[in-house]
């Protein structure tokens, strides 16, 4: 249906209607300064909470490091003979005490050795005169029977040249008799001489005998092998049966009580450390806290990683911990060391960054700090606040600057 107005007065009144609309939207746009002042009081009251108050404390000083448990005592055993293994009495794992059997060669051998030197032993004996059964190789060469032949035709020599002198100066007998009797006694002191020689040798090959009698004997006691110390198999190298050579290895026997934490020491910790001071350690998959001490020092700083090398002790009989494992160890330095402490609860943390919000006149006021140890509940200020400051505990969405107020 045509409009009865005319064209002209219509775009008039459109043109009215919009001018009335931008004055409402104007109108609605404007801020109520009754309405501001109203909804700035509700959000500026106090809001109540907990604080307490920075407190010092004393916790032991120390120096955290990480490190590796090494066995006290590691030998790769071999037999001091060779030989075919009858017995390997251990393997993997296997723990063992001190003087305990361990493998065994076959002992044929050993044995056939044993009685060919002590047959060589009794041989050497009866060639002096001794007994078998006698212990004490000390003789007197000049009662051997050797000895008394060589000193009897001696003296008879002597006697016969005595007697041919007294005959040649009495002119009964020739000059060849004389020089025949002196020859004969020559001779006779010689083979005296080379009898007292012999019998020396002899007590040097008795000597000799017995000392190849002992380590025959030896041998056969080396043909087992035993355990040095305490302590577990780490491998078992070698099987019943094999032949094996001269110290080749057939078992490696750990000692895992105590054991050595080894720990790189920072340059700038190391200062402090000493013999004999507290170390606390937890290994990989184990929260429980072990106890050991400092025990060895290395005398120089590494040069390359500015590190002090430092062993210590760590008890373990329990058998427990490994050699091999990774550590994470604490020495103490101090025993007292004063620090400031706050509620766990009081630490807030943002995307990487510690703060807590203390009280100042009635305001919350943030401050950014560096914690350190923790100890039961409290947590260790490094820096940011001081002992006495005002600490909100629990402190939610409170941001700095919001107005407060302090309940018990």
């Amino acid at each position: 249906m045509k409009s009865p107005l005319p064209d002209g007065a219509l775009v008039a009144l459109n043109a009215a209607m919009v001018a009335v609309a931008m004055g409402v939207l104007s109108a609605g746009c404007r801020s109520d300064p009754a309405a501001v002042t109203t909804g700035g009081g509700a959000d500026a009251s106090p809001r109540p909470v907990r604080v307490v108050a920075a407190e010092r404390g004393a916790l032991p000083r120390v120096v955290t490091v990480t490190g590796t448990l090494a066995a006290e005592e590691q030998v790769s055993l071999g037999m001091k003979a060779a030989g075919r293994l009858s017995e390997v009495s251990v393997d993997l794992g296997s723990r063992a005490v001190r003087g305990q059997a361990l493998a065994r060669l076959i002992s044929t051998d050993f044995e056939l050795r044993v009685d060919q030197a002590a047959g060589a032993l009794k041989q050497a004996q009866a060639r002096l005169g001794l007994s078998p059964e006698s212990s004490d190789d000390r003789i007197d060469p000049d009662q051997t029977p050797l000895v008394r032949q060589a000193r009897a035709m001696l003296n008879e020599a002597r006697v016969g040249r005595e007697r041919a002198q007294r005959l040649w100066e009495e002119q009964l007998v020739s000059r060849a008799e004389m020089d025949a009797a002196e020859a004969s006694y020559q001779v006779a002191e010689g083979r005296y001489q080379d009898a007292l020689e012999e019998i020396l040798n002899r007590q040097a090959v008795l000597a000799q005998r017995r000392t190849e009698l002992e380590l025959a004997r030896q041998q056969m006691k080396d043909s087992v092998l035993y355990a040095p110390f305490d302590g577990a198999v780490r491998e078992r190298i070698a099987s019943t049966g094999q032949f094996v050579a001269a110290g080749q290895p057939i078992v490696t026997l750990v000692r895992t009580h105590p054991l050595r934490l080894r720990l790189a020491i920072p340059e700038r910790g190391a200062a402090g450390v000493r013999e004999g001071q507290d170390v606390r350690l937890t290994v990989e998959g184990d929260t429980v806290v072990r106890l050991g001490r400092v025990a060895r020092l290395s005398p120089a700083i590494e040069e390359r990683s500015r590190t002090l090398m430092v062993e210590a002790e760590v008890p373990n009989r329990d058998g427990v911990l490994r050699p091999g494992s990774f550590a994470s160890a604490e020495i103490v330095t101090a025993a007292d060391q004063p620090v400031i402490f706050v509620p766990v609860s009081s630490i807030v943390t943002f995307a990487g960054i510690e703060k807590v919000i203390i009280v100042q006149d009635g305001k919350a006021v943030e401050k950014r700090v560096h914690t350190g140890r923790r100890a039961e509940r409290q947590v260790e200020i490094l820096e940011g606040i001081e002992a006495g400051d005002q600490v909100v505990v629990e402190p939610g969405n409170l941001v700095g600057g919001q107005a407060v107020d302090v309940v018990s």
